[in-house]
């Protein structure tokens, strides 16, 4: 997304010398956010980013004016978490930006000089560059203070948790799932509710009528995946809302959900797939392994290519060079187990993304993975030893405990994204063409 929105900034900075002898529109304001703007500039270089990735992931594009107005409410809710953070002192100093810049060159093999170097090769100007990573860092500091460290899980809660698992004793099962959310404000009329309710009752006749649910999400959905086409990717039942988990037990792939109705607004999800992650939860006594890992993160400057490619020459420096696999890691690798030559010690089940858990449990001890992707990026994999252990009740409450603060995480940010955009003050000037 930086990528292709400095390449498209540039562009119009380089093509000016050739436009001389023209008369230059000037640049027009499309919404007022507190005391920010969003230009047309900024709006149009958005818009062609997002149809890009949207062919990208094959999804049919919407009406030109519907996506318009979809990456618009994005821009708007931006620049009101970034207000936000600046009103409450939230600061991201040059110092911890170039550190996360520097992250960056040396996950590509870089110095810092070389990696602006090949940036600016590439067309993309280095400070538009440093901006938008810093926009980025502040968007996930502001979540973090406003939402995730005020979730609370009570004791009952953990309680209530650890005895329907104990109960049911259900096979772990993991949903791929696509969801479109239809916004309703916080102090929304009957009016406003009837309106977003019919908007999202045409919305799933469409779907259950064979529409394309991703070009659905695009052109209709208030959630911040509406411009992947609303996918969520594969998620365990535990970690998802519980609204969501009920109505995916009894759906079938590709079958659509009624309409669902939490306090952010209407929900629509598609089943589009469902797998058994192995296990059961809730066991009392488990398989612990002992692993290590290279973690490869990909980012503006390393492309999900360049991280496996990565991972494949250092797995062929390991297996067939005799290389040591700590000393790779420690070289090499992006996560906080570097310094420890990658070892992530015993590991009890749900401890891993299931990306990770499942390449990890289909190894045998002492053998190498392919690499492999999860949400973090990509992993070189190694299977030290395994183990039984039982799972103690103070390490089952801790889990539960992480389950529930996960299960609550999206939940709470989406309920927290519609009260900031109720509150922020905002004028629309995009009809006004």
């Amino acid at each position: 997304m930086i990528r292709a929105l400095i390449l498209m900034a540039l562009g119009c900075t380089l093509a000016a010398p050739a436009l001389a002898q023209r008369v230059q529109p000037v640049d027009r304001i499309v919404a007022i956010v507190d005391k920010d703007v969003v230009t047309m500039t900024e709006l149009q270089a958005r818009v062609a980013a997002a149809e890009r990735e949207l062919r990208r992931q094959g999804t049919a594009l919407p009406d030109r004016k519907v996506l318009e107005q979809q990456v618009l409410e994005q821009l708007i809710l931006q620049k009101a978490q970034l207000r936000l953070a600046k009103n409450t002192g939230i600061q991201i100093d040059d110092v911890q930006l170039d550190r996360a810049i520097a992250r960056i060159a040396e996950s590509n093999k870089l110095s810092v000089p070389e990696f602006r170097r090949r940036l600016e090769a590439d067309g993309i100007a280095y400070e538009p560059f440093r901006e938008e990573v810093r926009e980025q860092i502040l968007l996930a500091r502001v979540r973090e203070r406003e939402v995730d460290n005020k979730i609370q899980v009570s004791e009952s809660e953990i309680d209530l948790f650890l005895e329907e698992n104990k109960v049911t004793t259900t096979e772990r099962t993991e949903y791929e799932v696509a969801h479109i959310l239809v916004r309703v404000p916080e102090q929304a009329n009957p009016e406003q509710v009837a309106a977003a309710r019919a908007r999202v009752d045409e919305v799933r006749s469409e779907a259950v009528g064979g529409a394309d649910f991703a070009k659905l999400a695009a052109s209709y959905s208030d959630g911040p995946n509406a411009l992947k086409g609303g996918a969520l990717g594969w998620r365990s039942a535990e970690r998802l809302p519980g609204l969501f988990a009920t109505a995916l037990k009894d759906m079938k792939p590709g079958e659509v959900s009624a309409v669902l109705r939490s306090p952010a607004g209407f929900h629509l999800l598609k089943l589009v797939d469902r797998r058994d992650a192995g296990g059961v939860v809730g066991a009392p006594q488990v398989i612990q392994t002992h692993a290590r890992h290279i973690l490869i993160k990909t980012n503006e400057a390393v492309s999900e290519n360049d991280a496996r490619r990565r991972l494949l020459d250092l797995r062929e420096r390991i297996t067939r060079g005799g290389a040591d696999f700590a000393e790779l890691a420690r070289l090499h690798s992006e996560d906080g187990s570097a310094a420890r030559g990658g070892d992530l010690g015993w590991l009890y089940p749900g401890d891993t993304v299931p990306d990770f858990e499942r390449a990890m449990d289909a190894l045998k001890p002492g053998e190498l993975s392919q690499p492999v992707q999860t949400p973090f990026g990509w992993h070189l994999i190694e299977v030290l030893d395994r183990r039984k252990a039982d799972m103690s009740a103070d390490r089952l409450r801790l889990r539960a405990r992480q389950v529930l603060r996960e299960r609550k995480s999206e939940e709470a940010y989406q309920e927290w994204l519609r009260q900031l955009r109720d509150q922020t003050y905002v004028e629309l000037r995009l009809e006004n063409r």
